[in-house]
């Protein structure tokens, strides 16, 4: 079999592949034209940032079986698209969690002692002492959100350095945190108390602009902001006003909402300290992960062993075509769960009924909860952590089955509990195959859990459809479909509008202010 591996990797990586008796191709810095003309040949691709391995470049891999990334994000392979065409995408999770730890505390350094702004002072031959006055990080206040595998090691390390650390995470329980001397806040305590912030979330439409205007006034006058998980987590408008004005005493930034950026004020900024997104760029990390994917591939093509594989568990091959629309919707539903629920989750109930209740059921909780965990982790979620991260956060995770599903052939129902509050979404599948959520709670609708969405609490009054359509026309965003669900005539009713591009920060302020809107979230799946 043939592996094209399309970005730089260490030798190390190779080596085990060709030691396998595998046909390896090292070519790098391929245009896209060129890696859609040969990529038919090859059975494995192994990435790292730099290809992208696009649904045009899926669709012309013709036998293609696995996509390896030598690294953890995967913002650069098109997952879905990879799903359909039954192709493996796996990932390395945790072969960059210690360097990006340790790369947020070198940040954090550096902008607290203008290390960086003060050697170039020294290589412009200056002496300028008191411009450099710095701050001590010793029994500074350190907010951490995102307490994942990255933000854990953070925390560590900077209760190492003699730093009091608070943190957010909505899967972190109180007696976790307890465990790890960490206060456990919600994101408004964390944002008015620390002197240093450090982000350690992925991008979702929930921490999009997270570190904006309305945050940084209720931030401490002099505080420090870092930023070495994603870029679009800080506004950076925003953020460089707050510098300019002093309110924000500095910033260390790894990641930018363009990279590279270009014409972007906060690069060189006499407060700033920027890096070109070094936060896994240790010869230790790039050594581990071209290891690990190696090994991966290995396994899969020789062994036919699935490991770190993001969008599919480890099931026997004879049960792969009845289960792999379930796993399908309890991911789904998981994710669109967990982007509706708000605060910590304490219990994930899984109740399978009907035809579901027959099948093996492992792989589908474990998709559920790979759904419910994604979105709010920084960490890459894989059917082989899952579980496991579910577990450290301390959620308890249940399981019970029916052959009763009421009206429908098959019920797949997620429910999330916390010591306030319950959420329940039930999906089916259509055809056997399409996924539909069919309830939220006691009401009933039906949605296309796919793409961009808009979900919305409201009165049952007329005027609210026409209003939600029309202020997105106003801003040339157009409606895919709609669904709606209501308790009563006139009562309380929900609204969920998939829309073919993402809402602003701004719009959805609009949008929330709108006659009888009560609450607005932004899904995506």
């Amino acid at each position: 079999m043939k592996v094209l591996v399309s970005d730089n990797i260490s030798s190390k990586g190779v080596e085990i592949l060709k030691n396998a008796g595998l046909s390896v191709d090292v070519k790098t810095g391929l245009r896209p034209e060129e890696l859609k003309a040969i990529i038919g040949n090859y059975h494995a691709l192994i990435v790292r940032s730099a290809t992208k391995a696009t649904a045009e470049i899926i669709e012309a891999a013709k036998n293609l079986k696995v996509i390896g990334r030598a690294g953890s994000g995967l913002d650069n392979v098109d997952k879905t698209a990879a799903s359909k065409r039954g192709i493996v995408v796996m990932n390395t999770p945790g072969g960059n969690t210690i360097t990006t730890a340790e790369h947020t505390i070198a940040m954090m350094f550096a902008v607290a002692r203008k290390i960086p702004q003060a050697n170039a002072s020294m290589a412009d031959h200056k002496w300028e002492k008191k411009k450099f006055m710095g701050t001590e990080l010793y029994n500074k206040i350190l907010g951490v959100i995102g307490l994942g595998n990255i933000g854990g090691e953070v925390a560590k390390r900077a209760q190492g350095l003699g730093m009091n650390v608070i943190a957010y995470d909505p899967f972190l329980s109180e007696e976790k945190a307890k465990s790890m001397g960490i206060g456990k806040v919600e994101i408004p305590e964390l944002i008015k108390r620390a002197d240093f912030i450090t982000m350690h979330t992925p991008l979702t439409g929930e921490t999009k602009g997270l570190v904006n205007t309305k945050t940084i006034k209720t931030m401490k006058d002099g505080v420090y902001i870092i930023n070495c998980a994603r870029g679009g987590i800080i506004n950076e408008e925003d953020l460089y006003e707050a510098l300019e004005s002093g309110k924000v005493a500095g910033a260390a930034l790894d990641v930018f909402e363009k990279e590279p950026p270009e014409n972007n004020p906060l690069v060189g900024h006499e407060k700033v300290v920027c890096t070109p997104h070094l936060g896994a760029s240790t010869q230790e990390a790039q050594e581990n992960v071209a290891i690990a994917v190696a090994e991966q591939i290995v396994d899969y093509l020789i062994h036919g062993t699935i490991r770190n594989a993001v969008n599919f568990p480890s099931i026997p091959a004879d049960q792969v075509a009845i289960l792999q629309p379930y796993i399908t919707l309890a991911e789904k539903a998981g994710s669109f769960a967990s982007q509706m629920f708000d605060g910590e989750i304490t219990e994930v109930a899984l109740e399978y009924r009907g035809e579901a209740s027959g099948l093996n059921t492992y792989p589908l909780t474990i998709a559920a909860l790979k759904g419910l965990l994604s979105p709010v982790l920084e960490e890459t979620v894989n059917f082989v952590n899952a579980p496991f991260i579910a577990k450290e956060r301390g959620i308890e995770v249940k399981e019970t089955k029916s052959s009763d599903a009421g009206d429908y052939n098959s019920l797949v129902t997620i429910v999330l509990k916390s010591p306030r509050k319950k959420l329940a979404i039930a999906g089916t599948l259509f055809s056997k195959k399409d996924p539909r959520i069919v309830k939220i709670n006691m009401l009933t609708v039906e949605i296309i859990p796919e793409g961009d969405m808009l979900f919305m609490y409201n009165n049952d009054k007329p005027g609210v459809i026409g209003n939600i359509g029309t202020i997105l026309g106003k801003n040339s965003i157009n409606i895919a479909r709609m669904h709606f669900g209501r308790e009563k005539a006139g009562g309380r009713a929900i609204s969920v509008v998939n829309i073919d591009a993402p809402v602003s920060e701004k719009l959805l302020a609009e949008i929330k202010k709108l006659p009888n809107i009560l609450d607005v979230k932004v899904i995506n799946l």
